[in-house]
């Protein structure tokens, strides 16, 4: 899965298991990632994945006016509407920001 965070806040991966029904979530390994997405880390976006991933998005990115994303190399931020996001990828707001 993919999750959408605010650059300086960390993901609660206790809170994000319950609220996409898993008994736990780990961050991913580097090479596992790369295979999944295709992305180096530091590169990775959730535009044009490898393979289909689930996205999830930190609820309150949906208040921002606009947030900017990785586009899919190191360096290139794409700014968009959270709405946009959302409709584009079909992101699940979820509660997890610690």
């Amino acid at each position: 899965l993919i999750i959408l965070m605010h650059g300086d806040r960390e993901v609660s991966t206790k809170q994000l298991a319950r609220q996409v029904g898993r008994k736990a979530i780990t961050p991913s390994e580097p090479a596992v990632a790369q295979r999944h997405t295709g992305y180096l880390v530091g590169g990775t976006s959730p535009f044009g994945t490898r393979k289909p991933l689930p996205v999830y998005i930190e609820r309150s990115i949906l208040d921002l006016e606009r947030v900017y994303i990785n586009g899919g190399r190191r360096g290139l931020l794409v700014g968009l509407a959270p709405s946009e996001i959302v409709r584009v990828l079909h992101a699940n707001p979820v509660d997890v920001a610690l």
